[in-house]
């Protein structure tokens, strides 16, 4: 019966991988496939049907997650900065200030397509609009191919890595019920939960810390190669006061959006649910800043009131009564009205439609593929697969290094064929119990699994960046520029991945401070 357990085991990933190849939709594709190997495994009597009647229940605890709804949320803050325009005037005014310099467009695309993907939090996006925007000015002015769309698509997966990032949250879903069900495995009867933010606060120095190698690089390229990176010729002499106030006026809004938002969870001020709904409000108003005629004291008063009861609330507290909560609600609904303005602003510049279809798409895009990975795992355990697979990463030499070799390699590949999505929901849920209950800490093993997505979206000749890419790039810009491109950013990264392994203070170090215990 063991034998032919692990027999429907192989033959179900073998089959996810063949039908994935068809290119149906994956959500339906990990449903279907899970479906025909139950009814296989409770045929052969290998599989009890109670794992099958769990799946409602999962379902409905999807549907009560509160964390998840910081997804859809998030979501609707990156496309409204994209739509409006809000990344490409920060684009610009970056361009502006550093082409002067050699290698300038390139630092320019890096800090900027940081500061979008930490907004946007999804690879595709980021990279399509840096595409655009980017990669035909950088090759008219003579950049070299390779690195301009190399540059283009590594600053597009920070958003892997960089907080708020739709990725971490979804792992810190998966890793705290993974972690809590590790050490009920182990006998604590008071488990201890996994916070998205233990993991933001993990992955905020890793991720600064890719910025910065990146800028290295692109700056040693310009030192040893300036025709590869050549300067833009300043137009004028002189400070320039007008590009000052540009840049700032580009930069202040959305950098103080994301601080607001990155630092109310940091500092337990808010959610991330909380935070995100922050994070979208805030990206309203400054589309409509963005897109809308004067006058503009309607929204920038929203702005001022939705900072203000932010500060009331970390003053005061959960006010009870009196002054504080007289104040909070003037200020919440001077903000609301302000939030309707701005919406119907946005309206009217034809930017909510397109927002709202697009966040509802790839929401619903990630919320059934959560459903078929439910039942994807459900299946594997009835058969048996949480068993096989805890056997045999205990049978590798090295023990748990062993072990973490073995997982980080597997999500490697895995990451040329699938989604972050796919793997975070299929994968992670498996692998993540036995390494907790070998003694992997849950916040490095959650930025190892969030820099190693990142790392296997850039690599050859899979890498979902890349494809990305090529569907903006120019006919001009041969396939082989953007695959060689790529490769000094996946060393770059594998680089940070091997430093993150032998320091694992690196993400471990922030948390503790962050929240001390």
């Amino acid at each position: 019966m063991t034998t032919l357990a692990a027999l429907l085991v192989a033959l179900l990933f073998l089959a996810l991988f063949g039908f994935l190849l068809t290119g149906y939709p994956v959500a339906f594709v990990l449903g279907g496939t899970a479906l025909l190997f139950a009814a296989i495994g409770l045929a052969s009597g290998i599989m009890q049907p109670d794992f099958i009647l769990l799946l409602p229940e999962r379902i409905i605890g999807i549907a009560q997650n509160d964390l998840l709804l910081a997804v859809p949320l998030f979501i609707v803050m990156g496309v409204m900065l994209e739509k409006s325009r809000v990344a490409e005037d920060l684009l610009d005014s970056m361009g502006r200030l550093f082409g002067p310099v050699r290698g300038g467009l390139g630092f320019s695309v890096t800090v900027v397509g940081a500061l979008l993907a930490a907004s946007t939090g999804i690879v595709g996006a980021t990279v399509v609009t840096m595409g655009l925007m980017s990669l035909p000015t950088m090759l008219r002015r003579g950049y070299d191919p390779a690195l301009a769309a190399g540059s283009i698509a590594a600053a597009g997966t920070l958003g892997q890595i960089i907080p708020p990032s739709i990725v971490l949250i979804l792992l810190g879903d998966v890793l705290s019920s993974s972690y809590q069900e590790a050490q009920r495995a182990l006998g604590v009867t008071a488990p201890e939960a996994l916070s998205v933010g233990d993991l933001f606060a993990g992955a905020l120095l890793p991720g600064l810390g890719l910025v910065v190698l990146y800028l290295l690089y692109q700056a040693a390229v310009a030192v040893l190669r300036p025709k590869a990176s050549p300067a833009i010729a300043k137009q004028g002499a002189g400070f320039d006061r007008a590009l000052l106030g540009t840049l700032l006026s580009a930069l202040i809004p959305p950098v103080v959006l994301l601080i607001a938002v990155l630092g109310s969870i940091l500092v337990g001020l808010a959610t991330a649910t909380e935070a995100a709904a922050v994070g979208a409000v805030g990206a309203i108003l400054l589309g409509s800043l963005r897109l809308s005629r004067p006058p503009y004291w309607p929204v920038l008063g929203g702005a001022v009131a939705l900072a203000a009861a932010f500060a009331q609330a970390a003053i005061f507290g959960p006010a009870t009564g009196g002054l504080p909560l007289v104040i909070a609600i003037a200020l919440v609904t001077l903000a609301s009205i302000s939030l309707v303005i701005a919406l119907l602003r946005v309206h009217r510049a034809g930017v909510l439609g397109p927002v709202l279809r697009s966040s509802v798409r790839i929401t619903v895009m990630v919320f059934t593929i959560l459903v078929g990975a439910a039942l994807f795992s459900l299946v594997f355990r009835g058969l048996g697969g949480d068993h096989i697979v805890a056997e045999a990463l205990r049978a590798l030499p090295g023990g748990t290094i062993g072990a973490l070799v073995v997982v980080m390699a597997v999500m490697f590949v895995l990451g040329f064929f699938l989604d972050f999505i796919e793997i975070t929901f299929v994968v992670v849920p498996i692998v993540a119990p036995i390494l907790f209950r070998m003694g992997v800490d849950p916040v490095w093993l959650g930025v190892m699994m969030a820099v190693n997505l990142q790392t296997s979206f850039l690599t050859p000749p899979f890498g979902f960046a890349l494809f990305y890419l090529r569907g903006v790039a120019p006919k001009s810009l041969p396939t082989s520029a953007i695959y060689r491109g790529a490769l000094p950013f996946v060393a770059i990264q594998t680089l940070a991945l091997l430093l993150l392994a032998s320091w694992p203070e690196l993400a471990t170090w922030l948390p503790t401070v962050v929240y001390p215990r």
